[in-house]
Order: structure tokens, then C-alpha cells, then sequence
């Protein structure tokens, strides 16, 4: 049996001994006593993987404290050794993260009301034809997929679906921070007469556009600082970090504003391109959000 080892204050090496290497700890965050976490969230801090994986994982004996076998729920202190089963490595290298363009009409989770959700779109048919990974597409790859953030039933562009927990934690995780952009065609209401769809940009007070930049709060919460630019004189580029539901719709309405259009085009170093609406491809291996 092979095992991984992960200790804190070390750097990742490659192996001296068959097969195992070393992780740095992750720096101290909120523990659920004093100088502990749970071993499952610590492990997720590690980068190893999800929370959910770190439980099934113990659930299977592949993950050892300071060498006993660990159990669920266990607490853990920074300076304990956590080492990893390559039982678990090899189950977590299947795991596969589509990347979407999604259209107008699908939900980026559970179907709802009637529309379909976005993973309906993965199969053979769909898959874009330049797609330059040799991953093969299966429908075992579909089990476990989840939604790596949300995309709006009304809105297109860029939607991550994984099976990897560490993409997931790494996009949506609570200390993300990840860069999410956008590309809004915006319209300007005026009472009592049609509303204004050319030259917007004109017609927008500057003051709007700072406010868009920070100043704006949702649901009683100030909203995190945004880069928010003219595209062009009827449309808005948005770089969000952060994900409130329908977002950009609502900061645009609260400067007076309509969204006609939002896409999302890119999230973190990983850019839409020229995927096809509706269609979809792998993340490759030289790729990183």
C-alpha cells in the first residue's frame, strides 16, 4: 500500500521513499476548539480535496492521523501528520470538470419550473469538435457533477461543472476570491417615454459608473469592490470576486440601468474563447482557474 504524507512546514517534494511526498500546512484559519479542526476541513484547507471527499475517504480507511487509521468528525491540530492512500489519488485523477456555454433557458443546477438543468447539454453530440483534450467522454463522468457557481437561467457564457471538489473549493469555496467576468448589454429606462438603447454610455451619468465600482449594497451587505468599464457605448465589462444571486442585474438596476444581455466570458485564468453556444469541452491538464 502506498501512502502520501502531508505534514506542516514543509514544502511538496517528490518522493524519497516509494511513493510519498510532502504538503505545506495551509495557514491557521477558524478551528472548532482550541488549537483543533476537524479533519476534514483541515484537509481541505491542505488542498487535498473536498470536505465531502476527505469523509468518504475516511469512510474507506484511506486517510491516517499521525499513522492510526482516522475517524470521522476527528479533530486535528496543525502540527498532526495527515497521510493519503494513493487508493485515493487514483480515484481523484478520474475526476473530470466540463467547461459550458451555456444558453438562455437551462439552470446551472436542478431542473426548476420546468427548464432543463445545464449538465443535460454534456453528451457526444454536444462536445465541441476543437476541443484539444484526449479525455474520453462517458456517462460515469456525469455521477457526482456539480456546478462550480451559479450562471442565471436568462444569462449565457462560461459555466464550470466538476466533479473535483478542489475546483469546486477553489471557485465557490467561502475565501475565493476567484475573478469572474462578464460582458453586460445594459439599456436606459426614461419615465413616460421608450428607453434609451443607443449611445447608453452618453446618457449614464458618470457617478453611476463609480457607484457600479463600489458603493453599492445588496440584501443589507456592502458589496466588494468591482472593475466595472464601457465596452463599448451599450455595453458593460463587469470583474466581479464575489457571486450574489443575479448580481450584476440588480447593481445595474440600483443606478437605474436594465441588463438586455450578460455573458460571462472568463473565471479566473480560464476564458471562454470561442466555445460554441450550447456546446462544452474538458479542462485540460495544462489548464488552471
Amino acid at each position: 500500500m502506498t501512502i502520501r504524507v502531508y505534514r506542516p512546514g514543509a514544502a511538496p517534494a517528490t518522493p524519497a521513499a516509494p511513493s510519498a511526498s510532502v504538503a505545506r500546512a495551509a495557514p491557521a484559519g477558524p478551528v472548532v476548539a482550541a488549537g483543533a479542526a476537524r479533519l476534514n476541513k483541515r484537509m481541505a484547507e491542505l488542498g487535498l480535496c473536498s470536505r465531502r471527499e476527505a469523509d468518504a475517504w475516511i469512510e474507506r480507511g484511506w486517510v491516517r492521523v499521525n499513522g492510526e487509521v482516522a475517524t470521522l468528525g476527528q479533530p486535528v491540530k496543525h502540527s498532526d501528520r495527515i497521510t493519503i492512500d494513493d487508493r485515493a489519488r487514483g480515484q481523484q485523477a478520474q475526476q473530470v470538470t466540463f467547461l459550458l456555454n451555456k444558453p438562455i433557458g437551462h439552470v446551472s443546477g436542478q431542473a426548476e419550473d420546468g427548464h432543463p438543468p445545464a449538465w443535460q447539454l454534456l453528451n457526444d453530440r454536444s462536445r465541441w469538435l476543437d476541443d484539444r483534450s484526449r479525455q474520453r467522454f462517458s456517462l460515469q463522468q456525469l455521477r457526482g457533477l456539480a456546478p462550480a457557481g451559479r450562471l442565471d437561467i436568462d444569462s449565457t457564457g462560461l459555466l464550470v461543472l466538476t466533479q473535483d471538489g478542489r475546483v469546486a473549493r477553489q471557485l465557490i469555496g467561502e475565501n475565493s476570491g476567484m475573478e469572474k467576468e462578464y460582458l453586460v448589454r445594459v439599456l436606459l429606462p426614461q419615465s413616460g417615454a421608450a428607453p434609451i438603447e443607443r449611445d447608453v454610455q452618453a446618457h449614464t451619468p458618470a457617478t453611476s459608473l463609480a457607484r457600479l465600482r463600489h458603493g453599492l449594497s445588496l440584501d443589507g451587505q456592502a458589496l466588494k469592490p468591482a472593475q466595472v468599464d464601457w465596452q463599448n457605448p451599450e455595453q458593460l465589462r463587469f470583474v466581479l470576486t464575489e457571486g450574489k444571486k443575479r448580481q450584476i442585474r440588480r447593481m445595474c438596476e440600483a443606478v437605474g440601468l436594465h441588463v438586455v444581455g450578460l455573458k460571462r466570458v472568463r473565471i479566473g485564468r480560464v476564458v471562454l474563447g470561442n466555445l460554441p453556444l450550447g456546446q462544452w469541452r474538458f479542462l485540460r491538464d495544462d489548464e488552471t482557474f
